[in-house]
């Protein structure tokens, strides 16, 4: 798999910077992906988790109480975007800090499942962020990729070639 990690230009601001994985054999981030399969369906939340990025972004920074923490594997700062209750859609997230946050993909969340594995969409895309944070991890452990600009950016080498054979 072969992917950079993309600003999100419109939601980074003062507080966090804004990013999300563009995988190279697609022509949309993860994030793009995400609006694209449900803004027609859900325009309402699209337009609230838009506005809630650019909140965090411009406003407030990537408080933990705007995420579901712990959607991953422990440690590895997978969680969800918290929209207003009752909401439907699920967006998948890496949250590094309060001034970093990486957006993956989601998708409606059926009133039914009790967990993300009875779920395939939810479950592909959750795990997909569980690689990418395990690479990224291994990367700044290895100084490979560093935080620049009092830890509010990601420099370094944000691109990723898996020269394995699936």
């Amino acid at each position: 798999m072969e992917y950079t990690l993309e600003k999100i230009k419109q939601f980074c601001g003062n507080e966090a910077t804004i990013y999300s994985v563009y995988l190279h054999d697609e022509d949309l981030t993860l994030f793009e992906r995400f609006l694209a399969e449900n803004k027609n369906s859900f325009k309402s939340e699209i337009k609230n988790i838009i506005a809630r990025l650019k909140t965090i972004g411009h406003k407030t920074g990537a408080r933990e109480q705007f995420f579901k923490l712990n959607e991953g594997k422990a440690g590895d700062d997978v969680c969800a975007l918290y929209d207003i209750p009752g909401s439907k859609l699920r967006l998948y997230c890496i949250r590094i800090s309060s001034f970093i946050v990486i957006l993956g993909g989601g998708g409606p969340k059926p009133k039914n499942i009790r967990a993300l594995q009875e779920n395939q969409k939810l479950k592909d895309e959750n795990y997909l962020l569980r690689l990418i944070s395990e690479q990224l991890d291994e990367r700044i452990h290895n100084k490979e990729i560093e935080f620049l600009n009092n830890g509010f950016e990601l420099t370094g080498d944000l691109e990723f070639i898996d020269d394995e054979e699936d």
